[in-house]
């Protein structure tokens, strides 16, 4: 019986999927040749000297580090935007503070 159904499967599986295009009808036209482009030559960079870096000559400069006044200054944005992003919601996240007197929501 697999016998059987491995043929009938091989059958259904020729029939459905195309050739695998190693065959050619006797009909077809040539295939067109096309010239090869010119390769484009890279001029040679000579490499730097192989000797070892120096610490002067590198700038010990952390992008990541922010100093105090930047800190607040995101922190500010931080909570202008979560501000905004809770008043699409409809929550009122306004101030906690107003002349003074805390406000209890």
């Amino acid at each position: 019986m697999r016998k059987h159904s491995a043929w009938i499967f091989e059958l259904l599986l020729r029939v459905l999927l195309p050739a695998r295009g190693r065959h050619r009808s006797t009909d077809a036209l040539p295939a067109v040749g096309c010239a090869d482009a010119p390769t484009l030559a890279l001029p040679r960079v000579p490499a730097r000297e192989s000797g070892l870096l120096r610490g002067e000559d590198s700038a010990l400069i952390r992008p990541y580090v922010l100093t105090p006044e930047e800190q607040q200054e995101q922190r500010l944005r931080r909570g202008r935007r979560r501000a905004l992003w809770l008043a699409t919601y409809g929550v009122d996240s306004g101030p906690r503070w107003i002349h003074g007197v805390e406000v209890v929501s």
